[in-house]
Protein backbone atom coordinates (compact mmCIF):
# COMPACT_ATOMS: atom_id res chain seq x y z
CA UNK A 1 0.00 0.00 0.00
CA UNK A 2 2.83 2.41 0.73
CA UNK A 3 3.97 2.24 -2.89
CA UNK A 4 0.63 3.63 -4.02
CA UNK A 5 0.97 6.80 -1.96
CA UNK A 6 3.62 8.35 -4.22
CA UNK A 7 1.00 8.64 -6.99
CA UNK A 8 -1.21 10.99 -4.98
CA UNK A 9 -1.14 14.73 -5.59
CA UNK A 10 -1.45 15.57 -1.90
CA UNK A 11 -2.06 13.65 1.35
CA UNK A 12 -5.47 13.43 2.97
CA UNK A 13 -6.49 16.47 5.00
CA UNK A 14 -7.58 14.53 8.07
CA UNK A 15 -8.30 17.66 10.11
CA UNK A 16 -10.49 19.54 7.63
CA UNK A 17 -11.35 17.04 4.87
CA UNK A 18 -14.66 15.22 4.38
CA UNK A 19 -15.69 11.86 2.99
CA UNK A 20 -16.52 12.11 -0.71
CA UNK A 21 -18.31 9.72 -3.05
CA UNK A 22 -14.98 9.02 -4.75
CA UNK A 23 -13.74 7.43 -1.52
CA UNK A 24 -16.07 4.50 -2.18
CA UNK A 25 -15.56 4.15 -5.94
CA UNK A 26 -12.70 1.67 -5.92
CA UNK A 27 -10.20 4.02 -7.58
CA UNK A 28 -7.25 6.16 -6.56
CA UNK A 29 -9.15 8.13 -3.90
CA UNK A 30 -10.36 4.96 -2.22
CA UNK A 31 -6.87 3.46 -2.25
CA UNK A 32 -5.56 6.64 -0.63
CA UNK A 33 -8.23 6.55 2.08
CA UNK A 34 -7.38 2.93 2.87
CA UNK A 35 -3.64 3.60 2.87
CA UNK A 36 -3.50 6.84 4.81
CA UNK A 37 -6.36 6.36 7.27
CA UNK A 38 -7.56 2.78 7.77
CA UNK A 39 -4.20 1.05 7.33
CA UNK A 40 -2.47 3.79 9.33
CA UNK A 41 -4.56 2.98 12.41
CA UNK A 42 -5.61 -0.64 11.85
CA UNK A 43 -2.53 -1.90 9.99
CA UNK A 44 -1.21 -5.39 10.69
CA UNK A 45 0.52 -8.14 8.74
CA UNK A 46 -2.75 -9.55 7.39
CA UNK A 47 -4.27 -6.23 6.33
CA UNK A 48 -0.97 -5.37 4.64
CA UNK A 49 -1.42 -8.27 2.20
CA UNK A 50 -3.49 -5.82 0.15
CA UNK A 51 -5.81 -8.38 -1.48
CA UNK A 52 -9.60 -8.66 -1.54
CA UNK A 53 -9.44 -10.85 1.57
CA UNK A 54 -6.94 -11.93 4.20
CA UNK A 55 -4.93 -15.16 4.18
CA UNK A 56 -4.85 -16.29 7.82
CA UNK A 57 -2.77 -18.87 9.73
CA UNK A 58 -3.37 -22.52 8.98
CA UNK A 59 -5.95 -24.81 10.50
CA UNK A 60 -5.06 -28.44 9.88
CA UNK A 61 -3.60 -28.80 6.39
CA UNK A 62 -5.10 -25.63 4.96
CA UNK A 63 -5.18 -21.90 5.65
CA UNK A 64 -8.23 -19.77 6.25
CA UNK A 65 -9.30 -16.94 3.96
CA UNK A 66 -11.78 -14.32 5.15
CA UNK A 67 -13.33 -11.50 3.10
CA UNK A 68 -16.03 -8.97 3.93
CA UNK A 69 -18.10 -6.62 1.81
CA UNK A 70 -20.87 -4.04 2.21
CA UNK A 71 -23.62 -3.75 -0.41
CA UNK A 72 -25.47 -0.49 -1.00
CA UNK A 73 -26.58 -0.91 -4.63
CA UNK A 74 -29.33 1.35 -5.95
CA UNK A 75 -31.80 0.29 -7.26
CA UNK A 76 -32.22 -2.79 -5.06
CA UNK A 77 -33.62 -4.82 -7.98
CA UNK A 78 -32.03 -4.74 -11.44
CA UNK A 79 -31.94 -6.91 -14.59
CA UNK A 80 -29.98 -10.04 -13.72
CA UNK A 81 -30.17 -9.78 -9.95
CA UNK A 82 -30.80 -7.80 -6.79
CA UNK A 83 -28.98 -6.78 -3.63
CA UNK A 84 -29.59 -10.22 -2.10
CA UNK A 85 -27.92 -12.36 -4.76
CA UNK A 86 -25.28 -9.68 -5.29
CA UNK A 87 -24.27 -9.78 -1.63
CA UNK A 88 -23.66 -13.52 -1.89
CA UNK A 89 -21.82 -13.45 -5.22
CA UNK A 90 -19.58 -10.51 -4.39
CA UNK A 91 -18.25 -11.94 -1.15
CA UNK A 92 -17.87 -15.51 -2.43
CA UNK A 93 -15.82 -14.19 -5.34
CA UNK A 94 -13.48 -12.27 -3.05
CA UNK A 95 -12.75 -15.52 -1.22
CA UNK A 96 -12.45 -17.62 -4.37
CA UNK A 97 -9.98 -15.38 -6.23
CA UNK A 98 -7.51 -15.93 -3.39
CA UNK A 99 -7.44 -19.61 -4.32
CA UNK A 100 -9.76 -20.71 -1.52
CA UNK A 101 -12.88 -22.86 -1.49
CA UNK A 102 -15.70 -20.77 0.05
CA UNK A 103 -17.32 -22.59 2.99
CA UNK A 104 -19.56 -20.24 4.99
CA UNK A 105 -21.18 -16.82 4.88
CA UNK A 106 -22.45 -14.37 7.48
CA UNK A 107 -24.95 -11.64 6.67
CA UNK A 108 -25.92 -8.43 8.47
CA UNK A 109 -28.91 -6.33 7.42
CA UNK A 110 -29.46 -2.63 8.11
CA UNK A 111 -33.15 -1.98 7.42
CA UNK A 112 -34.97 1.35 7.21
CA UNK A 113 -38.22 1.78 9.09
CA UNK A 114 -41.08 1.56 6.60
CA UNK A 115 -39.34 -0.76 4.13
CA UNK A 116 -41.86 -3.16 2.61
CA UNK A 117 -41.71 -6.67 4.04
CA UNK A 118 -42.69 -8.08 0.64
CA UNK A 119 -39.55 -6.56 -0.91
CA UNK A 120 -37.41 -7.76 2.00
CA UNK A 121 -38.78 -11.27 1.50
CA UNK A 122 -37.85 -11.19 -2.18
CA UNK A 123 -34.32 -10.08 -1.29
CA UNK A 124 -33.84 -12.75 1.38
CA UNK A 125 -35.24 -15.45 -0.91
CA UNK A 126 -32.84 -14.35 -3.66
CA UNK A 127 -29.95 -14.48 -1.21
CA UNK A 128 -31.01 -17.97 -0.10
CA UNK A 129 -31.25 -19.19 -3.70
CA UNK A 130 -27.82 -17.78 -4.56
CA UNK A 131 -26.22 -19.34 -1.48
CA UNK A 132 -27.87 -22.72 -2.18
CA UNK A 133 -26.78 -22.68 -5.82
CA UNK A 134 -23.22 -21.89 -4.76
CA UNK A 135 -23.24 -24.56 -2.05
CA UNK A 136 -22.20 -22.04 0.61
CA UNK A 137 -24.69 -21.51 3.47
CA UNK A 138 -25.35 -18.35 5.48
CA UNK A 139 -24.55 -19.58 9.00
CA UNK A 140 -24.88 -16.44 11.15
CA UNK A 141 -26.10 -12.87 10.89
CA UNK A 142 -27.53 -9.75 12.48
CA UNK A 143 -30.34 -7.26 11.83
CA UNK A 144 -30.60 -3.60 12.78
CA UNK A 145 -33.34 -1.07 11.97
CA UNK A 146 -32.80 2.70 11.60
CA UNK A 147 -35.44 5.42 11.66
CA UNK A 148 -37.42 6.33 8.56
CA UNK A 149 -35.33 8.64 6.38
CA UNK A 150 -32.04 7.56 8.01
CA UNK A 151 -31.29 4.75 5.54
CA UNK A 152 -32.19 3.75 1.99
CA UNK A 153 -34.35 0.68 2.32
CA UNK A 154 -31.76 -1.98 3.03
CA UNK A 155 -27.98 -2.32 3.19
CA UNK A 156 -26.36 -5.77 3.48
CA UNK A 157 -22.94 -6.69 4.85
CA UNK A 158 -21.62 -10.18 4.11
CA UNK A 159 -18.50 -11.97 5.26
CA UNK A 160 -17.16 -15.12 3.65
CA UNK A 161 -14.83 -17.76 5.08
CA UNK A 162 -12.98 -20.34 3.03
CA UNK A 163 -9.99 -22.63 3.15
CA UNK A 164 -7.07 -22.82 0.73
CA UNK A 165 -4.88 -25.90 0.32
CA UNK A 166 -1.11 -25.60 0.84
CA UNK A 167 0.60 -24.12 -2.23
CA UNK A 168 -2.69 -23.03 -3.82
CA UNK A 169 -2.73 -19.51 -2.37
CA UNK A 170 -3.15 -16.63 -4.82
CA UNK A 171 -2.37 -12.93 -4.41
CA UNK A 172 -2.05 -9.76 -6.43
CA UNK A 173 1.68 -10.01 -5.78
CA UNK A 174 2.10 -12.99 -8.14
CA UNK A 175 2.30 -11.38 -11.62
CA UNK A 176 5.64 -11.79 -13.41
CA UNK A 177 7.14 -10.24 -16.55
CA UNK A 178 6.18 -12.37 -19.56
CA UNK A 179 2.86 -13.50 -18.08
CA UNK A 180 -0.36 -13.43 -20.07
CA UNK A 181 -3.46 -11.55 -18.90
CA UNK A 182 -6.85 -13.19 -19.47
CA UNK A 183 -10.39 -11.91 -18.96
CA UNK A 184 -13.32 -14.31 -18.51
CA UNK A 185 -15.87 -12.31 -20.51
CA UNK A 186 -17.42 -9.02 -21.52
CA UNK A 187 -16.72 -5.78 -19.65
CA UNK A 188 -19.13 -3.48 -17.86
CA UNK A 189 -22.33 -5.53 -17.92
CA UNK A 190 -23.20 -5.01 -14.25
CA UNK A 191 -22.47 -1.31 -14.03
CA UNK A 192 -24.35 -0.48 -17.21
CA UNK A 193 -27.33 -2.65 -16.20
CA UNK A 194 -27.60 -0.51 -13.06
CA UNK A 195 -27.24 2.73 -15.02
CA UNK A 196 -29.77 1.68 -17.66
CA UNK A 197 -32.40 1.25 -14.93
CA UNK A 198 -31.49 4.48 -13.16
CA UNK A 199 -31.55 6.57 -16.32
CA UNK A 200 -34.52 4.70 -17.89
CA UNK A 201 -32.43 3.91 -20.95
CA UNK A 202 -34.02 1.60 -23.47
CA UNK A 203 -31.91 -0.51 -25.84
CA UNK A 204 -32.90 -3.06 -28.47
CA UNK A 205 -30.83 -5.64 -26.54
CA UNK A 206 -31.47 -5.24 -22.79
CA UNK A 207 -28.35 -5.00 -20.62
CA UNK A 208 -28.31 -7.66 -17.90
CA UNK A 209 -25.99 -7.76 -14.89
CA UNK A 210 -23.31 -10.45 -14.98
CA UNK A 211 -23.61 -11.06 -11.20
CA UNK A 212 -22.50 -14.65 -10.56
CA UNK A 213 -20.47 -16.82 -8.20
CA UNK A 214 -17.11 -17.58 -9.83
CA UNK A 215 -15.72 -20.43 -7.71
CA UNK A 216 -16.99 -23.06 -10.15
CA UNK A 217 -15.19 -21.37 -13.04
CA UNK A 218 -12.03 -21.11 -10.94
CA UNK A 219 -12.26 -24.81 -10.07
CA UNK A 220 -12.46 -25.64 -13.79
CA UNK A 221 -9.39 -23.50 -14.45
CA UNK A 222 -7.51 -25.25 -11.65
CA UNK A 223 -8.54 -28.66 -13.02
CA UNK A 224 -6.75 -27.85 -16.30
CA UNK A 225 -3.44 -28.42 -14.51
CA UNK A 226 -2.08 -25.03 -15.56
CA UNK A 227 -0.54 -22.76 -12.93
CA UNK A 228 -2.31 -19.53 -12.02
CA UNK A 229 -0.30 -16.58 -10.72
CA UNK A 230 -3.09 -14.06 -9.98
CA UNK A 231 -6.88 -14.05 -9.92
CA UNK A 232 -9.01 -10.99 -9.24
CA UNK A 233 -12.62 -9.97 -9.92
CA UNK A 234 -12.75 -6.46 -11.44
CA UNK A 235 -15.63 -4.88 -9.52
CA UNK A 236 -15.63 -1.19 -8.46
CA UNK A 237 -13.25 0.79 -10.63
CA UNK A 238 -13.49 -1.86 -13.35
CA UNK A 239 -10.72 -3.69 -15.17
CA UNK A 240 -8.46 -0.63 -15.34
CA UNK A 241 -8.31 -0.08 -11.59
CA UNK A 242 -7.96 -3.80 -10.86
CA UNK A 243 -4.94 -4.11 -13.16
CA UNK A 244 -3.34 -1.01 -11.66
CA UNK A 245 -3.71 -2.55 -8.20
CA UNK A 246 -2.05 -5.77 -9.37
CA UNK A 247 0.73 -3.89 -11.18
CA UNK A 248 1.53 -2.00 -7.97
CA UNK A 249 1.40 -5.12 -5.80
CA UNK A 250 3.61 -7.14 -8.18
CA UNK A 251 5.94 -4.30 -9.18
CA UNK A 252 5.37 -4.81 -12.92
CA UNK A 253 3.89 -3.07 -15.95
CA UNK A 254 1.17 -4.27 -18.29
CA UNK A 255 0.24 -3.80 -21.94
CA UNK A 256 -3.35 -4.44 -23.04
CA UNK A 257 -4.67 -4.88 -26.56
CA UNK A 258 -7.83 -2.85 -27.15
CA UNK A 259 -8.98 -5.07 -30.03
CA UNK A 260 -8.89 -8.11 -27.71
CA UNK A 261 -11.20 -6.64 -25.04
CA UNK A 262 -14.67 -8.25 -25.17
CA UNK A 263 -17.50 -5.71 -24.77
CA UNK A 264 -21.21 -6.36 -25.30
CA UNK A 265 -22.41 -4.08 -28.16
CA UNK A 266 -25.29 -2.78 -26.01
CA UNK A 267 -22.84 -1.93 -23.22
CA UNK A 268 -20.53 -0.20 -25.67
CA UNK A 269 -23.45 1.86 -27.00
CA UNK A 270 -24.60 2.79 -23.49
CA UNK A 271 -21.09 3.79 -22.46
CA UNK A 272 -20.72 5.95 -25.56
CA UNK A 273 -24.10 7.59 -24.89
CA UNK A 274 -23.17 8.36 -21.27
CA UNK A 275 -19.55 9.26 -21.96
CA UNK A 276 -18.16 6.33 -19.96
CA UNK A 277 -15.24 3.99 -20.61
CA UNK A 278 -16.03 0.24 -20.24
CA UNK A 279 -12.55 -0.24 -18.75
CA UNK A 280 -13.73 1.57 -15.63
CA UNK A 281 -17.26 0.14 -15.32
CA UNK A 282 -17.93 -2.46 -12.60
CA UNK A 283 -18.35 -6.17 -13.19
CA UNK A 284 -19.78 -8.70 -10.73
CA UNK A 285 -19.35 -11.99 -12.58
CA UNK A 286 -16.01 -11.68 -14.38
CA UNK A 287 -12.44 -12.46 -13.38
CA UNK A 288 -8.96 -11.50 -14.47
CA UNK A 289 -6.42 -14.32 -14.59
CA UNK A 290 -2.66 -13.91 -14.94
CA UNK A 291 -0.52 -16.91 -15.78
CA UNK A 292 2.67 -17.96 -17.52
CA UNK A 293 2.59 -17.47 -21.29
CA UNK A 294 2.94 -21.22 -21.88
CA UNK A 295 -0.20 -21.93 -19.83
CA UNK A 296 -2.38 -19.22 -21.35
CA UNK A 297 -4.05 -21.30 -24.07
CA UNK A 298 -4.71 -24.16 -21.62
CA UNK A 299 -6.43 -21.84 -19.15
CA UNK A 300 -8.29 -20.04 -21.96
CA UNK A 301 -9.70 -23.36 -23.19
CA UNK A 302 -10.81 -24.28 -19.66
CA UNK A 303 -12.51 -20.90 -19.25
CA UNK A 304 -14.33 -21.11 -22.58
CA UNK A 305 -15.60 -24.60 -21.72
CA UNK A 306 -17.38 -23.23 -18.64
CA UNK A 307 -20.73 -21.37 -18.91
CA UNK A 308 -19.26 -18.29 -17.21
CA UNK A 309 -16.24 -18.11 -19.51
CA UNK A 310 -17.54 -18.64 -23.03
CA UNK A 311 -16.31 -15.20 -24.14
CA UNK A 312 -12.95 -15.38 -22.39
CA UNK A 313 -9.98 -13.79 -24.14
CA UNK A 314 -6.27 -13.16 -23.77
CA UNK A 315 -6.17 -9.37 -23.48
CA UNK A 316 -2.54 -8.47 -22.79
CA UNK A 317 0.88 -9.20 -21.33
CA UNK A 318 2.87 -8.38 -18.22
CA UNK A 319 6.29 -6.79 -18.64
CA UNK A 320 9.03 -5.24 -16.54
CA UNK A 321 8.39 -1.57 -15.77
CA UNK A 322 9.81 0.32 -12.77
CA UNK A 323 6.91 2.79 -13.01
CA UNK A 324 4.27 0.02 -12.86
CA UNK A 325 2.22 1.58 -15.65
CA UNK A 326 -0.76 -0.14 -17.24
CA UNK A 327 -0.89 0.79 -20.93
CA UNK A 328 -2.98 -0.20 -23.93
CA UNK A 329 -2.33 -0.52 -27.65
CA UNK A 330 -5.36 1.14 -29.21
CA UNK A 331 -7.29 -0.02 -32.25
CA UNK A 332 -5.40 2.59 -34.29
CA UNK A 333 -2.01 1.23 -33.27
CA UNK A 334 -1.13 3.98 -30.79
CA UNK A 335 -0.57 3.59 -27.06
CA UNK A 336 -2.23 5.20 -24.06
CA UNK A 337 -1.93 5.00 -20.31
CA UNK A 338 -4.76 3.15 -18.56
CA UNK A 339 -4.69 4.90 -15.21
CA UNK A 340 -6.54 4.34 -11.95
CA UNK A 341 -10.15 5.43 -11.80
CA UNK A 342 -10.16 9.04 -10.64
CA UNK A 343 -13.28 10.31 -8.92
CA UNK A 344 -16.68 8.62 -8.83
CA UNK A 345 -17.91 7.27 -12.16
CA UNK A 346 -20.89 5.14 -11.11
CA UNK A 347 -21.94 5.48 -7.44
CA UNK A 348 -23.66 2.66 -5.60
CA UNK A 349 -23.30 -0.09 -8.19
CA UNK A 350 -22.59 -2.84 -5.63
Amino acid sequence: MTEIRKNYIRPLDIKHGQVEMAHGAGGRAMAQLIDELFANYLGNEFLAQGDDGALLPGIGEGRLVIATDAHVVSPLFFPGGDIGSLSVHGTLNDVAVMGATPLWLSAAFILEEGFKLADLALIVQSMANAAKAAGVPVVTGDTKVVERGKGDGVFIMTTGVGVVAPGMELSGRGARPGDAILLSGTLGDHGMAIMAVRESLGFESPIVSDSAALHGLIAAMRASGAELHVLRDPTRGGLATTLNEIAQQSGVGMMLQEKALPVNPAVAAACEFLGLDPLYVANEGKLVAICAENDAEIILAAMRAHPLGTQAAIIGRVHADPHHFVQMTTGFGGKRIVDWLSGEQLPRIC
